[in-house]
């Protein structure tokens, strides 16, 4: 607080400081003190500077020590601290960046297993991001803390701080799982390295603590080539392929685009960003596969899954801007996206996955919630009339279902019977559990009229990053609600997102016993 060396950063704080040890010390008579008060803030600071450095170390030593007893005399007494900000894990060394823990159930005396919920508050953004309650937790942590300790583990909430990676990573040793519940995105946003941030939980998960989701669990579930990974499945769609360069994807494309409809999908996007339906313009298609290609000439219509928007652009306009983004070869574009979906090569993420498109996706399509391999919820969206994606904001219609809904009875039994087992294996994930947390997105692949009990669904997307609770939506800050909390939540919402929690906490300690052999 205080800094002599440079007065002018706390002026009015070392004048109160001055004042008070004058008032306090032999010898600081009454003309002294005026003298002080009357004093410009200039006038101090050159009267500082103009000390020997023993003088102005001693003075500083003084002010210390006064303002030192202000603080002790000023403040409360302190209370206890509160059972639920207690944990076996000692992490005081990390920064607090929430205000408190409000909502988070006391942390068993002697828990079966210690566990960590690890957070990111992204210090430049309102809230500290757009997925944060008031206090600074993410607006969803209460229900997965309090699972596991419902389940008689601890669970204490921290945040990364990048500046303090390794400090942060020596503490996380000292936990037996971690809960990672850090939006995509938001560690770069904060100034810090995502990369950096994976390879310190993959150390984690070499040194045998479980992390829920691992980063390479977030990265194959989530990659969009994971749809050709699991084809052969029940749930999957085997004309499904995936490129990786220029030249496979020109040449791939032109043969499956000429033979039917199709969605290509970029791996980095979000929200439907860089999915495109294309049908040919000219209705032309081959009766074969592989029997001819598109010409460069061709012109395809095309619309854009994150926002319903149409475009029509010449076959080579499409492969220049999945390639090299906005240039003189690639026309003119209204997507909101910049192409460039190959960039950087499949190590850095840059891949498009080609694959059927399926008619009756504007009936609408299917997102299972599950809890580990235990199918909790169902949401039947559909989009908008007159578009083809149903992603949150375009209007689509949002329908819920319980889990025993016998209408969706063949998918359940498809997905969680015959399929769910052999899903990270086909991944390449053997050694990884199913997140605790996950959702997977169904499109209906089946001709019109196929009875229900014979439909195909097929798995459209994975996601296990960070998926929100929606139950808990009313506790995330927004302008028109900055001061939004765990209070917010209504009491059945609440109570179902609670639910969720505890079986979360089950899952994860059916898990870690299975670990250690109990």
């Amino acid at each position: 607080w205080l800094k002599l060396a440079n007065w002018s950063q706390a002026p009015c704080l070392c004048r109160a400081s001055l004042c008070s040890l004058l008032a306090m010390g032999a010898g600081a008579t009454a003309g002294v003190k005026a003298a002080v008060q009357a004093a410009t803030d200039e006038e101090l600071k050159a009267s500082v500077e103009s000390m020997s450095a023993e003088d102005r170390d001693k003075l500083k030593a003084a002010l210390a020590i006064v303002a030192s007893s202000e603080k002790d005399a000023a403040a409360p007494v302190a209370a206890a601290p509160a059972a639920a900000a207690a944990g076996p894990v000692d992490v005081s060394c990390l920064t607090k960046m929430a205000q408190d823990m409000k909502g988070l159930s006391p942390q068993p005396e002697s828990p079966k297993y210690k566990g960590a919920l690890a957070q990111i508050f992204v210090r430049s953004a309102p809230y500290g991001g757009s997925d944060k309650s008031s206090n600074g937790h993410r607006y969803d942590s209460i229900p997965f803390a309090n699972g596991m300790v419902n389940s008689g583990m601890s669970c204490q909430l921290i945040h990364y701080v990048h500046e303090e990676h390794d400090k942060f990573f020596e503490v996380c040793k000292k936990f037996d799982f971690i809960i990672v519940r850090c939006n995509p995105g938001q560690i770069k946003a904060d100034g810090g390295d995502q990369s950096k941030f994976d390879d310190g939980m993959r150390e984690m998960r070499k040194a045998g603590i479980q992390v829920w989701p691992s980063p390479d669990v977030m990265e194959f579930m989530g990659a969009k080539d994971a749809l050709c990974k699991v084809a052969k499945l029940n749930i999957g769609l085997e004309d499904t392929l995936a490129y990786y360069n220029a030249e496979e994807f020109a040449a791939g494309f032109k043969k499956t685009m000429k033979f039917q409809p199709r969605v290509i999908k970029q791996n980095r996007g979000s929200s439907g960003e860089g999915i495109w339906i294309i049908k040919l313009k000219s209705g032309e298609y081959c009766k074969e596969y592989g029997e001819a290609s598109c010409e460069d000439s061709d012109v395809l219509d095309m619309m854009e899954a994150n926002d319903n928007h149409a475009e029509e652009h010449t076959v080579a306009e499409f492969i220049e801007f999945c390639v090299n983004g906005r240039t003189g070869k690639s026309g003119e574009w209204t997507s909101k996206g910049v192409g460039k979906y190959l960039e950087g090569g499949k190590e850095a993420g840059g891949q498009l996955v080609d694959q059927r498109f399926c008619p009756r996706i504007v009936e609408g399509e299917l997102r299972y919630n599950c809890v580990g391999d235990a199918l909790v919820g169902i949401i039947h969206k559909k989009p908008k009339e007159g578009g083809i994606s149903a992603v949150g904001g375009t209007g689509s219609i949002y329908t819920f279902y319980g889990p025993e809904e016998s209408k969706f009875a063949n998918l359940t039994n498809n997905f969680l019977e015959r399929d769910l087992s052999k899903i990270m294996p086909a991944l390449g994930l053997d050694s990884e559990p199913i997140p605790l947390w996950w959702t997977t997105d169904f499109i209906l692949a089946s001709p019109e009229g196929t009875a229900a009990e014979d439909e195909k669904w097929i798995v459209g997307e994975f996601n296990c990053s960070c998926v929100g609770i929606s139950k808990c939506l009313a506790a995330y800050c927004k302008d028109d609600t900055p001061n939004a909390s765990v209070d917010d939540i209504a009491a059945e919402d609440l109570k179902e997102a609670m639910a969720y929690g505890d079986l979360m906490g089950k899952k994860a300690l059916a898990i870690l016993d299975g670990a250690k052999g109990k």
